[in-house]
């Protein structure tokens, strides 16, 4: 059997797991095969910094190429793999070669939802409708934002919600439009939702909420406006659609691999399979915080599992346990937050809204399942503490911003 440990992907998850596998222990060889044609790079940014033109590309290195020399990782690049034998321990790639593996590792992410309307299998052939998950989408949407261009987003998610910042803070006239009754409706409580939406309104952005697509019209393999379900129609020089992904299981569920929700695997990120391993947001994992299996897509998630899966893959064990948190900019707000929401009946504000600085703890009973902080990182690193050791505080005691919340929590142990 081959000695060589194989991963397959191109994001956060695989640039970790490059190096810590070499860091944990690996002697053999080191082997990584991805769609791509560069290193990893970040992606949070393609929205928010690299969109606004604070970032350039150059800059979203997630490593340099020194580290995957050092830690003798082989990168082959724009190389996709179209089978697994886990029973041969084989992948074979696209030119019908099949190469051999002692450990496999599945990093192969998500991919952006597409809109089931009429006309978008016409828009799929437009320069001018585009979905944002690659550096290369970013750089064509990016190209595009001019002042004055007619924007349209569809989804009011974390990504459509940056793009439309982005794009209004460059000049263009920007349309959102959202299927759900308020922003970001899956992950924030009422309260955030209705901040953020005057927060867009006031910088201009217009937002069309409990608003379907109807159709898409594209005149010369161009899309020329979207039609809403109320029968209206936005112009566009620009369509970007944000509504959400799918993870890439295919090719694990081709190899008989057990699929829920994403490449189902353990707190130590092993999959179904023997000797395969799976992180980052193409896995669902059982979570004890929330007694149930979830699915994340975040850069912090698709670290630790990496982290993880290396360990597993080296035969040692470090299970795979933390408190999930994301982060979003618009515009002069950084929203960062922990936790899942799923299940809560209470929320409670700390701070004024109005002064765009405030904190949401989302409680059941009297367990803080989940906190939103708003320009507040102070109370986002004490947040982090009190969802994951699931602390009791009194409602009353986290809303009194006059009282620092450190002192409400106990000694750390």
């Amino acid at each position: 059997m081959s000695e060589t440990a194989i991963i397959i992907g191109g994001g956060h998850a695989t640039a970790e797991l490059a190096t810590s596998l070499r860091d944990q222990g690996w002697t053999g060889p080191i082997a990584v095969y991805t769609q791509e044609n560069r290193f990893p790079y970040h992606r949070p940014p393609l929205s928010k910094a690299f969109m606004a033109g604070t970032t350039a590309a150059e800059n979203l290195s997630i490593k340099q190429p020194a580290a995957y020399e050092k830690a003798a990782a082989d990168f082959h690049f724009g190389v996709t793999v179209t089978a697994i034998d886990a029973a041969a321990h084989t992948i074979t790639l696209q030119d019908g070669s099949v190469v051999g593996y002692a450990r496999l590792a599945l990093a192969t992410g998500s991919r952006a939802r597409t809109l089931h309307v009429p006309g978008a299998e016409a828009a799929a052939h437009a320069a001018n409708y585009l979905t944002l998950r690659t550096l290369e989408q970013a750089e064509a949407i990016r190209a595009r934002l001019i002042p004055g261009a007619r924007v349209v987003v569809i989804g009011a998610g974390y990504i459509g919600l940056e793009l439309a910042a982005s794009a209004v803070g460059l000049g263009a006239h920007v349309t959102v439009i959202e299927a759900q009754d308020r922003v970001l409706a899956r992950v924030t409580g009422a309260e955030v939702s209705h901040f953020y939406e005057a927060a867009h309104r006031a910088a201009g952005v217009d937002l069309h909420l409990s608003t379907g697509v109807a159709s898409l019209q594209v005149v010369d393999q161009r899309v020329t406006g979207v039609t809403l379900s109320n029968g209206a129609v936005v112009q566009a020089d620009l369509v970007v659609v944000g509504v959400g992904v799918e993870p890439n299981t295919a090719l694990a569920a081709a190899a008989g691999l057990q699929i829920d929700n994403g490449i189902a695997v353990d707190q130590f990120c092993r999959s179904s399979a023997a000797d395969i391993v799976a992180a980052g947001d193409c896995t669902s994992h059982p979570s004890d915080l929330y007694g149930r299996r979830i699915r994340l897509e975040s850069v912090p998630n698709a670290l630790e599992q990496a982290r993880t899966a290396a360990a597993t893959m080296n035969g040692k064990e470090r299970a795979y346990q933390q408190a999930p948190w994301f982060w979003s900019d618009q515009f002069d707000l950084r929203m960062k937050s922990v936790g899942l929401l799923q299940g809560y009946d209470q929320v409670v504000l700390r701070g004024d809204p109005a002064t765009r600085s405030f904190c949401a703890f989302y409680l059941q009973g009297t367990r803080v399942l989940a906190v939103d902080t708003i320009n507040r990182a102070p109370e986002f690193l004490l947040a982090k503490r009190i969802v994951a050791e699931q602390l009791q505080i009194p409602a009353a005691v986290l809303a009194d911003d006059s009282t620092p919340l450190k002192e409400a929590l106990p000694p750390a142990a």
